[in-house]
C-alpha cells in the first residue's frame, strides 16, 4: 500500500470535501473511514472492548449526557485506528487510495506507511463556526471539541505535516498543491467506467453505514425513509455534484445529478440521466 495518501484532521476540517474532489479529479479511490463506524463498533464488541459495550447499552439520551471523558472513550477514537489500517491494507492496490477521516492519526499513518500524509487543522475561530453550523447538541459538541484538541496535540507533538486553515485558505487547492508530485504519479482509474465504479463503491459504503446504524436495537424508526447525500456517478473528473436519495431505494443504475451524462459500455453515444 505504498500509494496510500492519508488525510486527517478534526471534525469540521473539510477532509471529506477535499478527499472527494481530489479523488474525482485524479481518478483515485476514496476510503472514507466514517462510513465504517458501525462495522468498527461491531468489531470492538466482538473484541470485548468495554467502552463499545457501554455505548450500546445506553440509550442515545443517556449516552450524550455522559461526561466528555466518557464520550471520548465510547467514541473508540484510539481503538478504531488499527481497524482503519486493516481496512486499507485489504483494499485493491490499484488505483491509488486517499484514506481520510477523523480517526486517521499520525499513529495510523505510521502503522501502514503510504506515499504521503497530511492533516488539516482549522484555526480555532473557523472550527467553532463550522461546528456551530452543524447545530450540534451539547454532548456531540463537547465530544467534537475534545477530538479536535486530541488530534491537534498529536499532530503537533509528532511533527506530522499539516496545514492550518483559516477563512483565506482554499483547502482543496492547498492540499492539491501540497500533494502535487504525489497526485501526478502512480496508478489511477483507467477511464470513465472505472471512475464510475469507484464512485459507486464510495456510495455503497454510505448505504452500508446507514444499514449498520438502523440495525442497532436502539435505533429510531426511519430505515425506509432515511435520505443520504451521495456522489454523482457520472464519472466526469470535473464533476462536484451531490445527489440526495432515499437510502432504502439506492438504485442499481448509476446515480447521477440532473443533466449529467453516462456513456453506456460499448456505446459511442451519450444519454442524459437524472436522479434514479
Amino acid at each position: 500500500m505504498a500509494d496510500v495518501l492519508w488525510l486527517g484532521g478534526p471534525p469540521g476540517a473539510g477532509k471529506s470535501t477535499v478527499a472527494e474532489r481530489l479523488a474525482r479529479r485524479y481518478g483515485l479511490r476514496r476510503h472514507h473511514t466514517d462510513t465504517r463506524t458501525w462495522a468498527h463498533r461491531d468489531r470492538a464488541l466482538a473484541g470485548g472492548v468495554a467502552a463499545a459495550a457501554r455505548f450500546e447499552r445506553l440509550s442515545p439520551a443517556e449516552r450524550w449526557a455522559a461526561p466528555v471523558d466518557e464520550l471520548y472513550a465510547m467514541a473508540l477514537h484510539d481503538e478504531r485506528g488499527p481497524m482503519v489500517v486493516d481496512d486499507v491494507r485489504a483494499l485493491p492496490p490499484r488505483p491509488r487510495t486517499i484514506a481520510e477521516g477523523t480517526v486517521v492519526t499520525p499513529r495510523v499513518a505510521r502503522a501502514l506507511p503510504g506515499r504521503a500524509a497530511l492533516w488539516l487543522l482549522p484555526a480555532p475561530d473557523l472550527l467553532e463556526r463550522r461546528l456551530a453550523e452543524r447545530g450540534l447538541a451539547p454532548g456531540p459538541l463537547s465530544l467534537y471539541r475534545r477530538l479536535a484538541a486530541v488530534i491537534e496535540a498529536e499532530v503537533r507533538a509528532s511533527g506530522a505535516p499539516h496545514l492550518v486553515l483559516d477563512d483565506g485558505v482554499d483547502a482543496v487547492r492547498a492540499v492539491e498543491e501540497h500533494w502535487a508530485r504525489h497526485l501526478a504519479e502512480g496508478p489511477r482509474a483507467a477511464g470513465p467506467a472505472e471512475r464510475r465504479a469507484l464512485l459507486r463503491e464510495a456510495n455503497e459504503a454510505v448505504v452500508a453505514q446507514y444499514t449498520g446504524f438502523f440495525a442497532r436495537p436502539w435505533a429510531p424508526d426511519g430505515r425506509d425513509t432515511a435520505v443520504a447525500v451521495f456522489s454523482c456517478e457520472c464519472g466526469d473528473p470535473a464533476c462536484a455534484e451531490r445527489v440526495a436519495h432515499r437510502v432504502a431505494a439506492f438504485p442499481r443504475a448509476p446515480l447521477t445529478a440532473p443533466g449529467h451524462t453516462v456513456r453506456p459500455p460499448g456505446s459511442g453515444s451519450r444519454r442524459r440521466s437524472g436522479p434514479s
